[in-house]
């Protein structure tokens, strides 16, 4: 086998992977929202989003991946690098809405901690 063979099974199984992450984590929360209803939980739909953004987060970085291995070890020419740079961005993008929208925060945000002035329990 070539190695750009390998480079591109490489990649391709990696955009599998992202795509059955977020098919996984879609079906995922899905059951739990169905179950969630079914014990007429009240935060039902909060729950659902946040699993469902945290699955296509997930995949989204597994499909970047793949791209990256695929143009930078396979074809790096001007143009495929600078397909993958717009490709990049756009995904980049739907990420950091996809955690404003999940955590109510940017990404480069702390965390507000609220045992920050609590006294450790003895």
């Amino acid at each position: 086998m070539q190695f750009q063979h390998v480079v591109e099974l490489v990649g391709t199984a990696v955009d599998a992977a992202g795509v059955a992450t977020i098919v996984v984590g879609t079906v995922v929360a899905s059951v739990l929202a169905a179950l969630g209803l079914a014990h007429r939980r009240a935060d039902v739909y909060s729950d659902y989003r946040r699993r469902l953004g945290r699955s296509i987060l997930l995949g989204l970085e597994f499909l970047v991946a793949g791209d990256i291995i695929r143009t930078v070890a396979v074809s790096p020419t001007y143009a495929s690098v600078g397909v993958l740079a717009l490709i990049v961005a756009i995904r980049t993008f739907l990420s950091f809405s996809l955690e404003l929208e999940i955590t109510g925060r940017w990404p480069w945000q702390k965390t507000v901690d609220v045992n920050a002035g609590a006294r450790p329990a003895r």
